[in-house]
């Protein structure tokens, strides 16, 4: 049988803030609520909004260490996949929930405004991006001798197509 894929990705913000808890054996379970807001034109080319709410679980010390600076409005990147569970109210009826049980979560920073300043616990952003890793050139491999990322002797010179500015 072939196997599946659950995975969800997801950038907002809190619509409150999270709420740590633990369980009766003393794992940290902490519960948040995330905000998606999508843009799009309706059938008039009038530009609406629709914001989904997403219920977040993140268990165990990272769940305890975020829960320290995590508050309502920080946007936050979550990875995770979806878990369906069942449980009867108190009228005997029996409801379903639907939660992102997080695997990783990157701060992207405070609200709308975008990353906050060095020092500022939310802001600033998590996880890398956009530097290349490992060494120069497209194989890994170590800069030309020298050790520095100097450009070839011929580059730029007279009648070669390497000063083109693009």
């Amino acid at each position: 049988m072939a196997e599946g894929l659950n995975r969800v990705m997801l950038l907002g913000n809190l619509g409150a803030d999270p709420e740590l808890r633990y369980t009766q054996s003393g794992s940290a379970v902490l519960n948040m609520r995330l905000a998606t807001t999508e843009s799009y034109l309706d059938k008039n080319k009038v530009r609406q909004e629709r914001t989904d709410w997403h219920n977040i679980v993140l268990w165990g010390k990272r769940g305890e260490a975020l829960a320290k600076f995590l508050t309502k409005g920080t946007t936050i990147f979550v990875e995770g996949g979806l878990r369906t569970s069942s449980y009867d109210d108190k009228e005997g009826n029996k409801r379903y929930k639907t939660e992102i049980h997080a695997n990783n979560i990157i701060l992207a920073g405070r609200g709308r405004g975008g990353g906050g300043e060095a020092g500022d616990p939310g802001g600033g952003g998590g996880g890398g991006g956009g530097g290349r890793r490992g060494g120069g050139g497209p194989s890994g491999s170590a800069p030309p001798s020298g050790g520095t990322d100097e450009a070839p002797p011929d580059f730029g010179a007279p009648g070669s197509d390497d000063d083109i500015p693009f």
